[in-house]
Formats: C-alpha cells, sequence, structure tokens
C-alpha cells in the first residue's frame, strides 16, 4: 500500500469514524471474516439453502443466475397477469395473502426472489446495477405473457419493490396497464441522505464498496408484534447490515425515479403508511403530485408503518382489498366472468 492510498483509508476511516461512532473500527473487521460466495456454474445447481433447483420452480437471468419463483394460479381461466416485487432483503413468500387474493378474484399472480435474496442465487444483498432488479422482473413478466398473450399485466410493488415497478413500469410504459405501490422508495431518507453523509458514502463505496454499515430496524416493519417476530424468525430474510455499494444502487434508482416522474402516464395507485419511517413517505407525495398520468390515486394510513399488508389486522385487510378491487375496476369488460356481470 503506497503512501496515498494509505492517507485515503485513513480518510475514509475518519469520516466512518465521525459518522458511526466505534463501531467502525468492527464494520472494518468485519469486511475480512465476511465469507465469497461460491462461483455458479456448479452442475447440479442448489439454491443457497441447498435444495437442488430441479425440485424448484425458477427461471434463471440474464446472468446465468437462478431466482426462485412462486406462482398463484386460479381455478379458472385468468383475467389478467400480475407480477409481485418484494423489497430489500426479503423474499417472495410473505406476499402470499396478497397473491391469494388476487387469486380469488381471477388473477395469475406470480413472483420471484431477486437476486441475492431468498432462494436465488447471488451474493446476498449485493448488486452490481440496480437495473438487474428491472431487468429480471421484465424477463418474467416477458416469460409469462408469451404464455398468455392476451392477458394484461399489472405490477404490484413494495418498498424497494416499488422503485422496481416504477421503473419496469417506465421501460414498458405500452404493456403495463397499472402499477399497485405499497410504501414505494422513491427518493431517499433525507436524515440518511445529507449532502455530507452522501460525499461520505461516495468516498467509501470507491474504496470499500463491501464495508457493512447500518441494518434494517425490524421494529419498523409493522405495529403488529406478532408480523415482527415472523419477520425476525424468517431464515429466508436477510438480517445483516446493508453494503455501502448497495446503498449506493438504492441511491441512484431514486435518482433515475424522480427524473422519470414527469413522464409517467401509467395508471397507479400508492398506499403509504404516515408512521414510515423506512421509505420516506414524501417520496408518494413528490410522484402523486408531479406524475401526469391521468389515472392516479394516493392513500395515507394514518399510523401505519412500512409494511401495510403486514400492519394491524384492519389496516391489513383494507390493503388487501384496495390492491385487488383497483386492478379488478381496470380490466377490460371482456376479462370480466360471466358470473360477476350484471344480467
Amino acid at each position: 500500500m503506497d503512501a496515498t492510498t494509505a492517507a485515503a483509508c485513513l480518510l475514509v476511516a475518519a469520516f466512518g469514524c465521525y459518522l458511526y461512532g466505534s463501531d467502525m473500527l468492527t464494520m472494518l473487521a468485519s469486511i475480512a471474516d465476511e465469507p465469497s460466495m461460491p462461483e455458479p456454474g456448479a452442475i447440479p445447481r442448489r439454491s443457497p439453502q441447498g435444495v437442488l433447483y430441479t425440485e424448484l420452480q425458477h427461471i434463471v437471468n440474464a446472468d446465468g443466475l437462478h431466482l426462485f419463483c412462486r406462482y398463484w394460479e386460479p381455478a379458472g381461466p385468468p383475467r389478467a397477469l400480475v407480477f409481485i416485487a418484494h423489497g430489500a432483503g426479503e423474499h417472495s413468500g410473505p406476499y402470499d395473502e396478497i397473491a391469494q387474493r388476487l387469486k380469488d378474484v381471477s388473477l395469475l399472480a406470480f413472483a420471484h426472489d431477486h437476486v441475492g435474496h431468498g432462494q436465488s442465487e447471488g451474493e446476498r444483498m449485493k448488486i452490481k446495477d440496480f437495473q438487474v432488479y428491472v431487468r429480471d422482473s421484465l424477463q418474467h413478466i416477458d416469460l409469462m405473457k408469451s404464455r398468455h398473450p392476451d392477458l394484461p399485466v399489472f405490477i404490484v410493488g413494495h418498498s424497494m419493490g416499488g422503485a422496481i415497478s416504477i421503473l419496469s413500469a417506465c421501460e414498458r410504459p405500452s404493456e403495463i396497464v397499472g402499477v399497485v405501490l405499497i410504501a414505494p422508495m422513491v427518493k431517499m431518507n433525507p436524515e440518511s441522505a445529507t449532502p455530507f453523509k452522501v460525499f461520505v458514502a461516495k468516498i467509501l463505496n470507491h474504496m470499500l464498496p463491501s464495508l457493512p454499515l447500518g441494518s434494517i430496524e425490524s421494529k419498523w416493519i409493522s405495529r403488529d408484534p406478532h408480523q415482527v417476530e415472523a419477520y425476525n424468525n424468517d431464515a429466508l430474510n436477510y438480517h445483516g447490515r446493508l453494503r455501502v455499494s448497495f446503498g449506493m444502487q438504492l441511491m441512484v434508482a431514486t435518482e433515475r425515479i424522480e427524473k422519470e416522474i414527469p413522464n409517467i402516464k401509467c395508471p397507479f395507485l400508492i398506499l403509504h403508511g404516515d408512521a414510515d419511517k423506512l421509505c420516506d413517505i414524501q417520496g408518494s407525495k413528490m410522484m402523486y403530485e408531479n406524475a401526469p398520468s391521468s389515472d392516479k390515486r394516493i392513500k395515507l394510513y394514518d399510523g401505519g408503518y412500512h409494511a401495510l399488508h403486514h400492519d394491524l389486522p384492519e389496516v391489513v385487510e383494507s390493503v388487501l382489498k384496495d390492491v385487488s378491487d383497483w386492478i379488478t375496476e381496470r380490466l377490460p369488460v371482456a376479462t370480466t366472468p360471466p358470473q360477476q356481470q350484471g344480467l
């Protein structure tokens, strides 16, 4: 290590200690202890949990990584396709209630665990480019669309999945009929994205991109302690610290969304709790106020936390109804089952 590099590292450490205190030394030391993911390509391929992908529903993305998939198919002919995009650090499993409600009204819901999440391949919570999430989502949508070419396509996204949903819809404005956003990540929290902290994060991302910083505070997921406990006990959720590089990709995504908002004409519904401490509600308000879409709606839940679909029981029921009603109201009349049409 030359003198210039050493000086730069000392500067980074100094900034880090200023921001994070004595925990910084522990975090720096933990970098060397982090296990590296094995190179993909081993045959047969197994999920991070050791299950053969031949036994799991999956797709293979453009990078050759296996993504675990879930499908909720209605008993009769589906009226529409609904892709569900989960948030950071979680997986597609906790969206079963939403998917079942959609299935009950003859909608075919489908989802996958994003790269580095749940039962999908990829280093945990590390992504080279946020666009990979968008690309994989569109790939999955294209696959389902090829099987059901006459069905309209909707997207439901929560948190980081909301950002994925917005950017996916922006890339396919003529193909996505509508988007439902639950506590979407539209802008960074101003407390964690001050100009100074952004400056330091960029330095850290250049020098130590794998540096682990803060973690997701599970207590802010829901007001229901049973839901928080379930989140903490779910082994498929990521419970470690987030890396600097991951945080930078989230920042890049929100910057892209802010630039896209003036061009968003796709119908959308935003549901957001006004006590959400994980995704800034001001981002949802900004999108609602500035997007030129002629079909847009925002509903704010008084006291609601981040995962509204896992909040207090009455909130959960309201959210499930809001999501299914909003989508079914925008289905072409021809797709409505005869038993639901008027005589």
